[in-house]
């Protein structure tokens, strides 16, 4: 029962190549069908089924002579070099988190006078709020790009 499945699905398979044809309206407008029935005046195409059955395959690439590259002491010091300025900047973008975090935090806490719907704090308050996330984005950015050195 399986067996007699599986060879007609593999029958239909070899036979699923549609024919196609290319047509040309009277404006010269070009238009492609499968549709037996919209082929009036159409020219029939010749298309060579598609292969699906084995995923094409790439020739492993090989370097130029002249393709520069470093060896593994000289990469180790440099993706050291790399993490320390990595690091150094997530401390300073932590550093200014903080800082922005209180100034949110003090214009939260401040009532101004002049504002007399909620709508106008928000506003004020607009752009403290996108210093944190901008921050925060950072330190994210940053966290990522650490955990990718080797």
């Amino acid at each position: 029962m399986k067996f007699g499945l599986v060879w007609i699905l593999a029958c239909m398979a070899v036979s699923a190549h549609a024919e196609m044809w290319k047509c040309i309206d009277a404006d010269g407008n070009t238009r492609y069908t499968n549709v037996r029935n919209d082929t009036k005046g159409c020219k029939p195409l010749n298309l060579e089924p598609i292969n699906t059955a084995t995923p094409a395959s790439r020739a492993p690439q090989q370097k130029p002579s002249n393709f520069p590259s470093v060896d593994s002491d000289t990469q180790k010091q440099r993706d050291t070099g790399r993490r320390k300025i990595l690091e150094q900047e997530l401390a300073q973008e932590q550093q200014q988190l903080e800082v922005a975090n209180k100034q949110l935090a003090e214009q939260k806490d401040l009532r101004l006078g002049t504002e007399k719907n909620y709508a106008r704090v928000e506003e004020r308050l607009k752009p403290f709020e996108g210093r944190v996330k901008l921050h925060e984005s950072n330190i994210e950015s940053l966290k990522r790009e650490l955990s990718g050195i080797k």
